[in-house]
């Protein structure tokens, strides 16, 4: 995972900043500490390093938490289909993501901005469009 990270960021994300274009990413290292950390249970360290050659200390300006109850993810999930790997594992599997997510936006609230993704689509693309409304002054009319 670490190594797709290292070169997405070479070969795709660095260059298109370089050349000062916006880069969105759906999940980035606050995932790995999210899923490999809290859920996995790997230490915190471990993952900081492979943070750091991974991602080269990019960091994401703005990073929108769509946070939910563990409850309405797994049954929006269980709509989708038959389970996968990750989706097939229990509650408190969940729980402890959630946490870790929850954790990283605490310590970082300039960068995090928690959605409530129990509303409604329309009230969720409100949150964000809210979430980057300051990225998005003078740029978009």
């Amino acid at each position: 995972m670490f190594a797709s990270r290292a070169q997405l960021v070479r070969q795709v994300i660095e260059p298109a900043l370089a050349a000062g274009r916006w880069v969105l990413c759906d999940r980035f290292t606050d995932a790995s500490f999210a899923y490999q950390g809290g859920g996995r249970g790997q230490p915190v360290e471990r993952i900081e390093a492979l943070e750091a050659w991974a991602a080269l200390a990019l960091k994401p300006d703005v990073t929108l938490l769509l946070d939910l109850p563990v409850s309405t993810g797994r049954a929006r999930a269980a709509g989708r289909g038959e389970a996968d790997r990750i989706e097939g594992e229990g509650d408190s599997f969940f729980e402890r993501i959630r946490d870790a997510y929850r954790a990283r936006a605490a310590a970082e609230p300039r960068r995090f901005r928690v959605l409530d993704a129990s509303a409604t689509p329309d009230a969720v693309l409100g949150q964000a469009i809210e979430g980057v409304s300051g990225l998005l002054d003078g740029v978009v009319s």
